[in-house]
C-alpha cells in the first residue's frame, strides 16, 4: 500500500535491541517509596499567621526575632481538623504525607520534653500537641507517615547560628556550646522516632553544618536502631537513601534510583494570603506525570492557615488532583520510567515487568498518534480509565499510528496503555533525511500529511534541513518545490511557516520541551512545534534566557507567557508556561516563535536544595 511505502522512507532503517540499561532494583525498604509517587508536604507552622517566609523572614532580618516569635500568639489551630486533612490527602492519590514537626524557627508542633523546648503546647495559643493527632489518622488511614525535621534550631539559645549578619558564637571556638545544642536536638530526634515511628524522616538546612558536626552517622544509627526501615531525604550530608531536587523540575533523569520532586502549588510554602500565584490542577497533573517518567515521585506541598485550615484554592487543587489519580490509578503507582524521548510526543513509563508501556498525551488531535520504534510484539492497545480500544495501523515493522475518538481523550492527560508480549525491545534509530519528493508527495490515505510534517520537525530537531539549499525565502512566497501533484496542505504549510524552516538548525536537547524544536541561524529565536490541541499551556524546562517575545509562526499573534517556581536567589530557572489560543492552532502542525534575549542557554545541571532564602 503507497502509505506503508511511504513509511518504510519516511521512518530511519531499525536495528533491534534491548530497552537500555535496566535499572536498579530497589532495596526491600524503599520499594513502598519507589512505588508511590505522589505525597503531600505540610509546611504548617507560626508564619502562617503574618503570612511570612517561614524561619527565613527574621533570618532575613525582613522582621526581627521578637517580632517573628509574637505570632505564637496568633497560631489558634482553633479550626484543625486532622481527620479532614488526612481524607483530602489520600483522595489526593497521595500514598504519604511528610508534615514539618520543626522548622528552622525551632518551633516544634509535639510537645517536646527538651529542656529549652519552644513549643505550641506551652507558648502558642493553640496550647495542643499538632503532630500526634495528624500522625493518628495518617496511620489510621493507611498512608505511609512523614515526618519534616529541621537540623538548624535558629532560635535555640545554644546554636551558633542566628540571622544572615549574626552568629551567637563561633562553632570551632565553643564546642561545649555546640554539644548542648547536639544533645537537644538529638534528643527532640528521638522523641519523635519513639513516639510517631515514622516511615520516613525529611531533613532540612544540612548545609549550615558538616556530617560529622551534626553526628550524621549517630542520627542514622538512632533512627535504624527504633526502625530499621526507616527511609530517610537526601539532606543530611549525604547520608539518605533518595535525592530531593526542589521546585525545579528536572531536565534529565536523576541519577539516584529514587527521588522526590518536593514542589509548591504557589511560589510559597506556608500560607501567604497574598501570594496567589497558584498552578492549575491541569499544571500539577502534567509535573506529576514527568515525574512518574523519570522514575521519581512529586512531593506536592500546601501551607494550611493559621487556624488549621487549608485554603480553598490549595484544596480545588488536590480535588483536581484526585480527579485523574483516581481515574488513572494503575498508570501511576508502582510504574517505573519509561522509555527514552523520540518514540512518541509525550511521557511515557513502564510497569515493573517492563511489558506495559504507558503513554501520556497532555494534548488532543484528530491526525493520529505515531508511536514509533517499537521492536516488542503489541497484543493490545487500550484506554486507562475506560478500557477503550484504540484502532491502530501498523506501518511497518516498528511504528504505530494510533487514532483515538474525540471521547477517549482526558482533558488533562490522556494515557494509553501499550501490552507487549514480553519486555520492551526497542529499535535504535538514526534519524533519516526525509527529500522533499517525500514530503510533499505525502500519501492522502489515512490523513497521513501530519505525520509527514512531524517527520520534517524531526528532522529539523536533529539539525536537519531539507530546504537548506532550496529556494524557499524567509516569507515563503512564491515557493516551488518543483514537485508535480505536491500535496496541496504541505505545500500551504510550508509557505505559512517558512520562518521556521528558512536557515534554521538543529533545535535543544531532549528533556526541555516534550515535542520537536529548531532554533534560527543566531540560536536566538527557538521554534517549538506543537502537537494538536494541548490541554493546557505548553512547558518549557531549563530556560535560561530572558524572553522577548512570544508569537505563533504563520500567524504574527503575540501570546504571554508566565513563568512558575523562579524563586529566590536561585540559579535554577522557573518553568514557562505559554498558552496558546485554540482558534490559532494549525489543523497539520502549529509553530511558536520564542524571540530569546540572547543565543539560547539551558540549564542541564543537577537540582538540589535551595539553601538561601533572599
Amino acid at each position: 500500500m503507497r502509505y506503508l511505502r511511504f513509511f518504510f522512507v519516511l521512518f530511519p532503517l531499525l536495528i533491534g535491541n534491548k530497552l537500555y540499561a535496566q535499572p536498579k532494583v530497589p532495596d526491600q525498604k524503599m520499594r513502598w517509596f519507589a512505588d508511590a509517587k505522589l505525597g503531600i508536604f505540610i509546611h504548617w507552622g507560626i508564619y502562617s499567621v503574618n503570612g511570612i517566609s517561614e524561619s527565613w523572614s527574621f533570618f532575613n532580618n525582613y522582621i526581627n526575632h521578637n517580632a517573628y516569635m509574637k505570632q505564637l500568639d496568633g497560631f489558634t489551630a482553633a479550626k484543625y481538623q486532622p481527620a479532614t486533612w488526612v481524607n483530602l490527602i489520600k483522595e489526593s492519590g497521595a500514598r504519604y504525607a511528610v508534615i514539618t514537626t520543626k522548622h528552622h524557627d525551632g518551633v516544634a508542633l509535639w510537645d517536646s520534653k527538651m529542656p529549652g523546648a519552644t513549643t505550641t503546647v506551652k507558648h502558642s495559643a493553640a496550647k495542643k500537641d499538632l503532630i500526634t493527632p495528624f500522625v493518628s489518622e495518617l496511620k489510621k488511614s493507611g498512608l505511609k507517615t512523614g515526618l519534616y525535621f529541621s537540623l538548624p534550631d535558629w532560635s535555640y539559645p545554644d546554636y551558633d547560628g542566628f540571622t544572615r549578619d549574626r552568629n551567637r558564637y563561633e562553632y570551632k571556638q565553643d564546642p561545649a556550646r555546640f554539644k548542648k545544642f547536639q544533645n537537644y536536638f538529638h534528643g527532640q530526634l528521638n522523641e519523635l522516632s519513639s513516639q510517631y515511628n515514622p516511615d520516613l524522616v525529611w531533613f532540612d538546612g544540612d548545609w549550615e553544618h558538616s556530617g560529622e558536626e551534626w553526628q550524621a552517622k549517630q542520627i542514622l544509627e538512632n533512627l535504624r536502631k527504633a526502625n530499621p526501615n526507616v527511609i530517610i531525604n537526601s539532606r543530611l550530608n549525604g547520608h539518605g537513601d533518595y535525592d530531593t531536587p526542589e521546585q525545579g523540575v528536572p531536565v534529565l533523569k536523576p541519577a539516584s534510583p529514587e527521588w522526590e520532586l518536593c514542589y509548591t502549588m504557589n511560589d510559597s510554602w506556608g500560607y501567604q494570603p497574598y501570594d496567589n500565584h497558584y498552578k492549575s490542577p491541569n499544571m500539577i497533573i502534567r509535573t506529576l506525570v514527568d515525574c512518574i517518567s523519570m522514575g521519581g515521585n512529586l512531593l506536592l506541598d500546601i501551607g494550611p492557615k493559621a487556624d488549621g485550615t487549608i485554603a480553598p484554592e490549595q484544596v480545588k487543587i488536590l480535588k483536581g488532583l484526585a480527579h485523574w489519580t483516581q481515574k488513572h490509578a494503575e498508570a501511576i503507582y508502582g510504574t517505573q520510567a519509561g522509555i527514552p524521548s523520540g518514540h512518541i510526543v509525550g511521557k511515557t513509563s513502564l510497569s515493573k515487568n517492563k511489558d506495559v508501556l504507558y503513554l501520556y498525551l497532555d494534548y488532543k488531535t484528530k491526525n493520529g498518534i505515531l508511536l514509533s520504534g517499537i521492536k516488542s510484539k503489541i497484543n493490545k492497545i487500550e484506554i486507562v480509565g475506560s478500557k477503550a480500544q484504540i484502532h491502530s495501523i501498523k506501518l511497518n515493522e516498528t511504528d504505530y499510528l494510533l487514532n483515538l475518538k474525540e471521547p477517549d481523550f482526558d482533558s488533562d492527560v490522556t494515557v494509553i496503555k501499550v501490552s507487549l508480549d514480553g519486555p520492551i525491545e526497542l529499535a535504535d534509530s538514526k534519524q533519516a533525511a526525509l527529500s522533499l519528493a517525500d514530503l510533499y508527495a505525502a500519501p492522502k490515505e489515512n490523513e497521513l500529511t501530519s505525520l509527514s510534517l512531524n517527520k520534517l520537525a524531526g528532522n529539523l530537531n536533529a539539525g536537519i534541513n531539507i530546504f537548506q539549499n532550496s529556494s524557499l525565502p524567509a516569507d515563503g512566497l512564491d515557493f516551488d518545490p518543483g514537485i508535480k501533484n505536491a500535496d496541496q496542505k504541505v505545500s500551504n504549510w510550508v509557505i505559512k511557516n517558512a520562518e521556521a524552516l528558512y536557515k534554521t538548525g538543529k533545535g535543544i536537547p531532549g528533556g526541555h520541551y516534550q515535542g520537536n524544536t529548531a532554533l534560527s541561524a543566531d540560536k536566538q529565536t527557538l521554534y517549538l512545534f506543537v502537537e494538536g490541541t494541548p490541554t493546557g499551556p505548553i512547558a518549557i524546562k531549563g530556560l535560561k534566557n530572558d524572553i522577548s517575545r512570544i508569537r505563533i509562526v504563520g500567524e504574527g499573534t503575540m501570546l504571554p507567557h508566565e513563568i512558575y517556581n523562579k524563586l529566590y536567589w536561585s540559579k535554577i530557572p522557573g518553568m514557562v508556561y505559554i498558552p496558546l489560543p485554540e482558534d490559532k492552532l494549525d489543523p497539520e502542525l502549529t509553530v511558536i516563535a520564542v524571540l530569546l534575549d540572547r543565543p539560547v542557554d539551558l540549564y542541564r545541571e543537577k537540582v538540589g536544595a535551595i539553601e538561601s532564602n533572599l
